[in-house]
């Protein structure tokens, strides 16, 4: 019998064990998925409406812009000679027809020498704080690229026009990035990384970057969309909306953009603020701002868990949503708005 008895103590003491400690694991799950997930304002839900005589026009200006950088060229590369030249030409050519004064921002990769693109627009009474708003202008092998991330330049460029000849309080930055793609991504030669260690070593005061990627490829069918594992339970399985993404450390940033974004656009929304290991939430340019320390939001339709054309010889201009990108260019006109007036 005394053995009985220690047998149960201890069994016991298991018991209280468990029922204090997991009732915490759950609550601080819970919390926690409150913290990374919960976004302000309300998402649009369903199909957004049709679009206004300027929306209409919007939608054939990002068309004819992802046409120019993708609708030709088998893809946008080192590998490729001359195509990002071209590329980098009609970027530069948007840039300076919108009024912009275009910076040209060499450094060497490789052996050849690329460059990243630069368009300012000065700041009033705050202007030493700067947004940098910035796409890839580079697509993978053999891939033309119009998702990804022609889709991205041409939202880049129609905001830059669209707040050409404001003065915002902050400084604005447009920038296009060069190598994205591997093999330079998360490399040093890539190009948004070069970008952000200069800002760093000048002391620039980057108070927030948005990465434009990949904006275009939409779905309503149940079971389009897909996400890595560890967030699959949290959002919707229909292909319909863009996602505000962000890292830990990026979360107050993420919250301001897309309760811009709600507040001006009829069009789904998702956002989050997640642990960098998370599959999928490092992978664009604004990785590269979180290197240096900068707050960074990728803004993106979720390429591979959405488009099976990612990556592919068949990311072609024909495959994208004309109009809902552009009911998402205008939501980001007022992002970008409001993140330049502070």
């Amino acid at each position: 019998m005394p053995a009985v008895r220690a047998w149960w103590r201890r069994r016991s003491r298991r018991t209280k064990v468990r029922l204090v400690v997991y009732p915490s694991l759950v609550a601080a799950l819970a919390l926690f998925v409150v913290f990374t997930t919960s976004m302000p304002g309300e998402s649009w839900r369903g199909p957004p409406p049709a679009l206004d005589a300027d929306g209409e026009r919007l939608a054939r200006d990002l068309r004819a812009s992802v046409t120019l950088l993708a609708g030709e060229s088998p893809e946008r590369s080192q590998r490729a000679p001359g195509t990002l030249e071209r590329a980098a030409s009609t970027i530069a050519l948007a840039l300076q027809q919108s009024g912009y004064v275009v910076e040209h921002l060499p450094y060497a990769s490789e052996g050849a020498e690329v460059e990243n693109l630069q368009a300012t627009l000065a700041g009033g009474d705050r202007a030493r704080e700067i947004v940098v708003v910035g796409a890839h202008y580079d697509s993978a092998a053999g891939a033309p690229g119009a998702d990804d991330n022609a889709s991205g330049v041409a939202a880049l460029l129609a905001i830059a026009r669209a707040l050409s000849g404001t003065t915002p309080r902050r400084t604005l930055r447009f920038v296009a990035f060069v190598n994205e793609e591997p093999p330079f991504f998360w490399n040093p030669t890539m190009g948004s990384l070069v970008y952000a260690q200069a800002c760093k070593a000048r002391g620039d005061d980057v108070v927030a970057m948005l990465s434009l990627e990949t904006l275009g490829y939409y779905r309503d069918e149940p079971g389009s969309q897909k996400y890595p594992p560890i967030v699959s339970a949290f959002y919707p399985d229909r292909g319909d909306f863009v996602g505000f993404v962000g890292n830990l450390g990026s979360r107050s940033l993420v919250r301001e953009a897309i309760g811009t974004f709600r507040g001006a656009a009829r069009f789904p929304s998702e956002g989050a603020a997640l642990p960098s290991f998370v599959t999928g939430v490092g992978w664009s340019d604004q990785w590269s701002f979180w290197q240096v320390g900068y707050p960074g939001v990728m803004v993106t339709d979720t390429a591979p868990f959405r488009n099976p054309h990612y990556h592919r010889a068949s990311d072609r201009p024909d495959t994208l949503d004309y109009a809902r990108l552009a009911h998402v260019t205008r939501g980001l006109v007022a992002v970008v708005k409001k993140l330049g007036d502070g």
